[in-house]
């Protein structure tokens, strides 16, 4: 893909479904009462991985064009009879782990070269110590096989913040018998939370603790899935870069867990309003429009890199147009996601001309920078091939973007939309 320089970013959108929600929607959906139906579902490649296996394990669900999805709930899910093709999603395997380990029967779960390579030890170890008998590859990566069993709940601390292995473990919680408690080391999005009060589980919070009662009866519903708002982070990153943009993005999800970016890009100086605050099934929605606002600079760090895990690359590559540049420390996370997005964006600012320093658990990339065109290599990764079409935008000539098809495997439409907002 070949990114010409923009002038401003001009218009409105509104995006496909969060993936976050899409999937645990999906998931949950295939455990509950009646048939849910689900508006905007993600028309990422990672949510259709979800829905595929959920049909390998014996489940109707049928999508239209129109971005609908029903999912015929069975309450117990069928043995498959072939391995369960996770794709690219990390998401996928490590939740629906969560779900099959309380079913009795064997389970075997995959996934493409890349997923092959991340590491499975966290979710692992504590649906092991509820009774289910896990085996994997060689450090702990894929492919898994899972046999399930009557789980029995635990109280668990884990030593990792991770939103995926708390959800797992919710999802297990609530096929063992007694309560199942998840204390996070830093507060982590709460959609798995939110999806089980929608489909009508009781659970409590107390500060970062989370306990669930196991044998509770899901119900289906009916839902709109608000737009993806680490989707929407390109966009805004983008219009945040030139003096006379001005983005509109409609139905938005504003989940507090999720929405610090829009506190880091206030704190950076673009001008960001909020409007139709809503709240759908727990989940906050509203309207999103930012203008540019002249651009400091600012440190991510501590539970802020865990709350813009996927947020961190866009902002590292908008960095050298800040004034005073960004840091990024505690995000040693970045590493062993679909790509080692550190090394990735290091090495892809440096091929643009920039200065940065590379650390361990992050980067520190210096403002008042300028920017030239560049062969930009993605890795296979759709978040460094979207964070750095944004970047090319305020570049000087031409940049190509190899691998940019990867961005399919969350936003599948975002080259298009992105042309239909930029001003040349």
């Amino acid at each position: 893909m070949i990114i010409r320089p923009a002038k401003n970013i001009l218009g409105s959108l509104r995006l496909p479904g969060d993936k976050s929600v899409s999937h645990r929607y999906a998931m949950l959906g295939s455990l509950a009462r009646g048939t849910t139906r689900l508006a905007n579902f993600s028309t990422g490649a990672d949510c259709a991985s979800t829905l595929g296996c959920l049909r390998q394990l014996g489940c109707v669900v049928r999508s239209a064009e129109d971005g609908m999805v029903e999912i015929e709930g069975r309450e117990r899910l069928a043995q498959p009879s072939a391995s369960l093709d996770c794709g690219n999603s990390g998401s996928t395997m490590r939740m629906l782990s969560g779900v099959v380990a309380g079913h009795d029967f064997l389970s075997r779960l995959h996934g493409d070269e890349s997923l092959s390579r991340r590491p499975m030890a966290r979710v692992i170890a504590p649906l092991q110590q509820m009774g289910a008998r896990i085996s994997a590859g060689p450090g702990e990566r894929p492919p898994l096989e899972i046999r399930g069993v009557s789980l029995h709940p635990i109280d668990y601390r884990m030593p990792v913040a991770s939103a995926q292995v708390k959800s797992a473990v919710l999802f297990a919680g609530l096929l063992a018998e007694g309560e199942t408690s998840v204390e996070e080391p830093f507060r982590t999005r709460d959609h798995g939370e939110q999806a089980l009060r929608a489909f009508g589980a009781e659970l409590t919070r107390s500060r970062n603790r989370v306990t669930l009662r196991g044998g509770q009866k899901l119900h289906a519903i009916q839902a709109v899935v608000p737009g993806d708002i680490s989707s929407a982070a390109f966009f805004l990153c983008a219009a945040a870069l030139f003096p006379g943009s001005n983005l509109v993005i409609e139905n938005l999800l504003l989940n507090p867990t999720r929405a610090a970016l829009l506190d880091v890009l206030k704190l950076l100086g673009a001008r960001i309003s909020v409007i139709n605050l809503e709240e759908h099934h727990g989940e906050l929605v509203g309207t999103v429009k930012i203008e540019h606002g002249s651009l400091k600079g600012t440190k991510v760090a501590g539970g802020q890199s865990v709350a813009l895990i996927d947020e961190l690359p866009v902002l590292a590559a908008i960095a050298p147009y800040t004034r005073d540049g960004i840091e990024i420390r505690d995000a040693r996370e970045l590493r062993v996601k679909e790509s080692d997005r550190i090394a990735l964006v290091a090495h892809n600012l440096r091929a643009m001309g920039a200065e940065c320093e590379e650390f361990d658990d992050g980067l520190r990339v210096p403002g008042g920078q300028k920017l030239h065109g560049a062969e930009i290599d993605s890795g296979g990764d759709h978040r460094i091939a979207m964070a750095f079409a944004v970047a090319a935008l305020r570049a000087e000539g031409e940049t190509r973007i190899h691998g940019a098809d990867s961005a399919k495997i969350s936003f599948p439409e975002f080259f298009e939309m992105l042309e239909r907002v930029v001003e040349r």
